[in-house]
């Protein structure tokens, strides 16, 4: 959107794209054709925007470096969505067919290993600190999916399992984006550590909103169907708030989600008892305060437009519908 948050830095976004179709040309047309496919579905480009916006915010010049470790980030993050699509067997992404379906289970994995090789091409270049930092960020992720796994249908799992969950899968990849922006930038120590928390407070915002459209999302906006989630035995936070709701309705929401294989029918009465519980409401309100968190981060940062840019970034995830 030309009014978006991402408008401010658009010419850079631009680049970064020009770096990631560079980046993901191969001798091997194939892995070529698997990445341009994971990469051509979009997506929101949530981390490139909040690393250029930080670089901008502390008075970064020199944009190039934060365009090279964007293109990383992002191709670490579509490394991930590959992977993570075998693993919950998810048959759409974003409208299209997941590209393990299209491709091939075999070939799938070997492009998500070529996109992560090339993300560190990129970004084995820049000092140790961010080498660290993006080492980190896989790690963790890698870290999110084992927990996530061992805790599906778990009913022990509390809050704070899930936010840890979450600060792993989502909110350090954008927090990481958010500090090397203002790293390479030159900001102050103090911006730089508020860029940090303001990533991670977004990140959080950003997946409790997804986890809010696995339920009551339109399908064809989201390009996949809603209740994965639910299929899976992923404990949300949804899920966690409609079984502590006190109402009958734990032992029901309890034993669809200790059924291993889900029919949609089950898939949809879950859905429904997450909703009567009011769990969309809860979690709408958790989205809403680490969006205040984010933005609270950010009044350590100097005044400016892309300041400005990143408080309108939070708007954005905490309202979308995709």
């Amino acid at each position: 959107m030309d009014t978006g948050p991402g408008s401010a830095v658009e010419k850079e976004l631009a680049q970064v794209e020009d770096r990631i179709r560079e980046a993901i040309d191969s001798q091997e047309p194939l892995l070529t054709d698997i990445a341009r496919y994971v990469i051509a579905a979009g997506g929101k480009r949530i981390r490139p925007t909040v690393a250029l916006l930080a670089n901008a915010a502390v008075g970064g010049k020199n944009v190039s470096q934060t365009v090279q470790m964007a293109a990383a980030l992002e191709l670490i993050h579509s490394a991930t969505l590959l992977h993570d699509d075998i693993n919950d067997g998810g048959l759409m992404r974003r409208g299209k067919e997941a590209a393990y379906v299209k491709f091939g289970l075999q070939n799938a994995l070997v492009a998500g290993d070529f996109l992560f090789v090339k993300a560190f091409q990129i970004g084995g270049k820049f000092e140790a600190e961010i080498v660290d930092l993006t080492a980190q960020v896989c790690t963790a992720l890698a870290e999110a999916e084992i927990v996530q796994r061992r805790r599906a249908g778990d009913l022990a799992t509390t809050r704070e399992d899930y936010l840890e969950i979450v600060r792993r899968k989502t909110g350090m990849p954008i927090s990481a984006g958010a500090r090397i922006g203002a790293l390479l930038g030159g900001g102050r120590p103090e911006e730089v550590e508020a860029l940090t928390a303001y990533g991670l407070h977004l990140g959080t915002a950003f997946q409790i909103v997804d986890d809010i459209l696995d339920v009551v999302g339109n399908p064809r906006v989201l390009g996949k169907p809603v209740g994965t989630d639910l299929k899976e035995g992923s404990m949300t936070l949804l899920i966690l708030h409609a079984l502590n709701d006190g109402s009958e309705r734990r032992a029901e929401l309890s034993n669809i989600l200790g059924t291993p294989k889900k029919s949609e029918a089950l898939v949809a009465r879950g859905l429904t008892l997450i909703q009567e519980a009011g769990a969309v409401e809860r979690a709408r309100v958790d989205a809403e305060h680490f969006g205040f968190l984010a933005r609270e981060a950010l009044e350590d940062v100097r005044p400016g437009p892309y300041r400005d840019a990143l408080a309108r970034l939070v708007d954005f995830v905490v309202r979308r519908n995709a």
